[in-house]
């Protein structure tokens, strides 16, 4: 089941960082990966991940993550395994019981889904959009035992 995930992790960052619109381009991404499969496991996984065809400004269509309305394509991608190294958050700010997680553009909702699945004790619920997590924190609970919350989560 790992190599599924990271299959489907690195066809996420494929999207994100680059301006494709066919299936057999995504394979070709894919494979230079190291990643071969079929037409037909790509078109599941392009399923399973709510991925769907958009017009650019230039009227081509290319394969587009959820929530395009708020969504923003890498203007200068980073190999795909360097991404996915990382967890993808950038930066992690608290004003009161308020917080606010900065991700890398399509990370956010995974991440905050991450949060809320773990029922942590610091943290009421999360609100995300494409790359940025508000968090509501509970009344009692440190910024520090919150960072160290979430430092179990998102590493």
């Amino acid at each position: 089941m790992k190599t599924k995930n990271n299959r489907l992790e690195t066809l996420r960052m494929i999207i994100s960082s680059r301006q494709l619109g066919s299936q057999e381009e995504l394979l070709n991404a894919l494979q230079q990966e190291g990643f071969k499969l079929t037409q037909a496991t790509l078109s599941r996984d392009l399923k399973q991940l709510k991925v769907a065809k958009a017009s650019t400004t230039r009227g081509d269509y290319v394969y587009v993550l959820p929530n395009d309305t708020m969504y923003k394509r890498v203007s200068t991608p980073s190999n795909i395994r360097e991404m996915m190294s990382s967890s993808g958050v950038v930066s992690i700010n608290f004003s009161g019981n308020m917080g606010v997680i900065k991700t890398r553009p399509g990370y956010a909702s995974a991440i905050a889904w991450n949060i809320d699945s773990s029922d942590l004790p610091s943290v009421m619920g999360s609100i995300a959009g494409d790359d940025t997590i508000f968090i509501v924190i509970k009344e009692g609970y440190s910024h520090d035992e919150v960072l160290n919350s979430l430092n179990e989560i998102v590493r």
